[in-house]
């Protein structure tokens, strides 16, 4: 045991002081532009149609808490910016007649599309590994993922994704 001390310790340190992993890498954000969704009234939407414009694509469920809190911020985040960043909102629903009212009921005011079958493996192609909620990615004008947030979203992370969305 005392030998394997050091090495475990010289492992750890090494994984620690490494930089980031790929694990830690933007997603690139083409299996978003490929997909096709479906909107509350359970029409098809292909996701292509977001191309070319600064997006904040908050994937969330009606049973997640978290993705319930962060709701309001990103009405009020979609408001201040209003023409300069859209927000999408991929419900991981089955149906879209519960989604709607949910929608409904949180006053989203943002695009709202269901993935059905399709959500978790969009997340997962998307840098979301664990398929947790909520999962938010920025993504700018020229279609690249400058940040990622997997959890609650605040006011701050959403202002500091507004600097680097209107960058460019």
């Amino acid at each position: 045991m005392k030998k394997l001390l050091p090495t475990l310790v010289f492992a750890l340190f090494a994984t620690l002081t490494a930089g980031p992993s790929v694990a830690d890498e933007l997603p690139a954000s083409g299996p978003l532009f490929a997909a096709t969704l479906s909107d509350l009234d359970d029409k098809p939407v292909a996701l292509e149609r977001y191309k070319g414009k600064p997006l904040v694509v908050n994937f969330w469920a009606r049973w997640c808490g978290p993705c319930r809190a962060e709701i309001p911020e990103l009405i009020k985040f979609r408001a201040s910016h209003k023409g300069k960043i859209e927000v999408l909102g991929i419900g991981i629903e089955d149906k879209a007649e519960p989604a709607k009212e949910f929608a409904k009921a949180y006053e989203m005011d943002y695009p709202v599309l269901i993935a059905k079958e399709k959500g978790i493996p969009l997340m997962q192609a998307l840098g979301n590994s664990k398929g947790g909620l909520p999962y938010t990615l920025f993504i700018d004008r020229n279609g690249q993922v400058v940040q990622k947030k997997m959890g609650l979203i605040r006011k701050a992370d959403l202002d500091a994704a507004a600097a680097l969305l209107l960058k460019n």
